[in-house]
This record gives structure tokens, sequence and C-alpha cells, in this order.
């Protein structure tokens, strides 16, 4: 059974392991050390089964400003990670699912992900460009998306998505 919580003091090691194998590398799971230093996580939480650390899912915030200079406030997912051998298993999806759920009840109002687009759009995630909102950085439409946690939290929601500075290094 998997249990979903939030991330308590003395599991960074295991999120860090987390992060590093699912990735195969250590980028990701440095960038979660970083943010966390910096205290800038909206939400940090973790899936565990028997006591074991074996999913990880990061949110933390991030600005979209359109062209006249105006800011919107919203929350980043990711990194979102899941140890090699329990992939595939649905844990990804309980993180997703639980973090969306937590976030909305938190009053939070848009959600963007730069992701997989087989996976993400199964949690309403549609393409950001829909809305005008792009990232920064060129990506194909289809990997970066955008969810409104509240009805009509899109609307009239355009510009450029920053994350914080700190990503631009993964």
């Amino acid at each position: 059974m998997i249990n979903i919580r939030p991330e308590l003091p003395g599991d960074e090691e295991a999120i860090w392991q987390v992060n590093e194998a699912a990735f195969g590398r250590a980028a990701e799971a440095d960038l979660v050390d970083v943010l966390r230093r910096r205290n800038v996580i909206t939400l940090s939480l973790v899936a565990e089964r028997e006591g074991e650390i074996v999913g990880h899912i990061l949110f933390t915030p991030v600005t979209i400003t359109d062209e006249a200079g105006g800011v919107v406030t919203a929350v980043a997912l990711g990194p979102m990670a899941v140890s090699p051998a329990c992939q595939r298993e649905g844990i990804g999806s309980q993180l997703v699912q639980t973090g969306i759920t937590m976030l909305r009840q938190a009053g939070h109002e848009i959600v963007i992900v730069l992701g997989h687009p087989e996976f993400y759009p199964r949690f309403g995630f549609e393409p950001a460009s829909r809305s005008g909102i792009r990232w920064e950085i060129e990506v194909p439409d289809e990997v970066f998306m955008a969810l409104a946690l509240q009805p009509g939290a899109l609307a009239g929601v355009t510009g450029v998505v920053r994350y914080q500075p700190e990503f631009t290094g993964v």
C-alpha cells in the first residue's frame, strides 16, 4: 500500500536518492535541495511503501507575465520522480492527483508543467499555448501544459512563465 504525505525533516536524503535514480543523474535531485534551502517550495510530497520513500513530487511558485507587465502567480509541478523499481504502478499518478487536490484546497489557481504529453492530460492538463501562455524557453506545445485548479482561473491569463532561476541549470 502506498501512503502519500508531505515531506518531513529527515526525508531529504531519500528524496535525493529517488530523484537521482529516476532521472539517472543528480541535476534534478540537486535542484530539489537548492529550492528547499532557498525556502521556495509550495508543496513537497513523498510516496511511501512500507516506510520507504519510493516517490516524490515538488511544486514551486512561478509567475506568468503578460505583455503589459501584469503578473499572475501560479505553481509549477516538477520534478516528479518514482524509484525505477516501482514505476508503472500508479505511484506517480497518486502523487500528481494528491498534489493537485492539496493545491486546490489551499486556494492555488493554476499549475504549470513541462512534462510527458501522454501522462499529464489525464489530470486535466492542456497545452498552455491554448491559453496564450508560453515558457521563456522554446519547447514543443504539447509538453508545456497548464491546469486551472479553480473554474475560470486561466480565463484572460496570457504571457510568459518564469520558473525559479535554478531551473535553468537543469
